[in-house]
């Protein structure tokens, strides 16, 4: 894999012609000081999805000469697509940061959490307990995450510092006003702060960050061939975590993943896209929002935001 940030893999047309508003950057790197001087136990959520592989590279740069001062924390489902794991070890170990991993296997087991059973069984909201627990367990006071409005409706209500309260639990009406640069992140004891520094960026400004930084991405996020099944009009990867049907036979496609979660709720799209450039035509011309492969936001119409009132990402 290359080197994290490696400028020999920008394509010699996005340095001629950048296209990413370094604006953006500039505020994502304010908001990672400003977590600095505010919050006495910040970390940076890590799923190994590229939205969180950019707050690495924010905070490199938010940083720089010094290394990364908070800890990436990462809640494993223990249902990853292994490319997802093997991109995180190699990329804690690139960049010098410390790693925290918490399970929510361990969770099931202390019985905090309990399996879901049935076709759509998933871990993915199971999350949100080994999460809370991990935030207890640290002393965190600031989680800073890689949400964005524009994924979904009830990130968009997120503001940059977003209060939890003692229970983890967040509330939309007892958000706080954030007038002009102003961030806000005192607390109570016992409350804690989602930090969301990209929150106003865009999927495809995000795209263009990382071809512009070129920054190295786990292999998923591109083309390969793999054995998949079709349930629900979507393809999904074939898993021994994924309870399928008799007649959900599995056949390999040539598909790639628009999104990551974990392999029971994130599903596959068709696609030849080899190179970052040919992401980035897909996403201009795709017809379905980013997050219309996740089985986890389409279980009801305001699932994002119930999981979130809980303590969710």
């Amino acid at each position: 894999m290359s080197s994290f940030g490696d400028k020999s893999l920008i394509p010699t047309s996005a340095l001629e012609k950048p296209v990413f508003p370094r604006e953006l950057e500039d505020e994502a790197i304010y908001i990672m000081r400003e977590v600095a001087a505010q919050f006495e136990r910040p970390a940076i959520l890590f799923s190994g999805g590229k939205d969180s592989i950019t707050l690495v590279r924010l905070a490199q740069k938010a940083f720089y000469p010094g290394k990364i001062p908070f800890p990436l924390l990462h809640v494993d489902t223990g249902h990853n697509f292994p490319e997802t794991i093997e991109y995180r070890d190699w990329l804690v170990k690139e960049v010098g940061a410390e790693l925290i991993v918490r399970y929510v296997q361990d969770s099931i087991n202390q019985g905090k959490a309990q399996e879901e059973s049935g076709k759509y069984a998933s871990r993915n909201a199971l999350q949100t307990v080994t999460l809370l627990d991990a935030i207890e367990e640290f002393k965190f006071d600031a989680c800073i995450g890689g949400a964005r409005r524009d994924e979904e409706k009830a990130r968009a209500k997120e503001r940059i510092f977003s209060v939890r309260d003692d229970f983890g639990q967040w509330d939309a009406k007892r958000q706080r006003p954030e007038l002009f640069d102003m961030l806000n992140g005192r607390i109570s004891v016992g409350e804690n702060v989602r930090v969301f520094p990209i929150s106003n960026w865009t999927e495809l400004d995000v795209w263009n960050y990382i071809k512009e930084e070129g920054i190295p991405l786990p292999s998923i996020y591109f083309s390969h061939q793999r054995p998949v099944f079709e349930r629900d009009g979507m393809l999904w990867a074939d898993s021994e975590y994924i309870n399928k049907d008799t007649d959900e036979i599995p056949f390999e496609a040539t598909v790639r993943f628009r999104t990551v979660g974990d392999m029971t709720c994130t599903a596959a799209v068709l696609s030849e896209a080899t190179e970052l450039d040919d992401i980035i035509g897909e996403i201009l011309s795709a017809e379905i929002s980013e997050r219309g492969a996740r089985m986890d936001d389409k279980r009801s119409e305001a699932a994002m935001e119930k999981r979130k009132q809980q303590g969710y990402f």
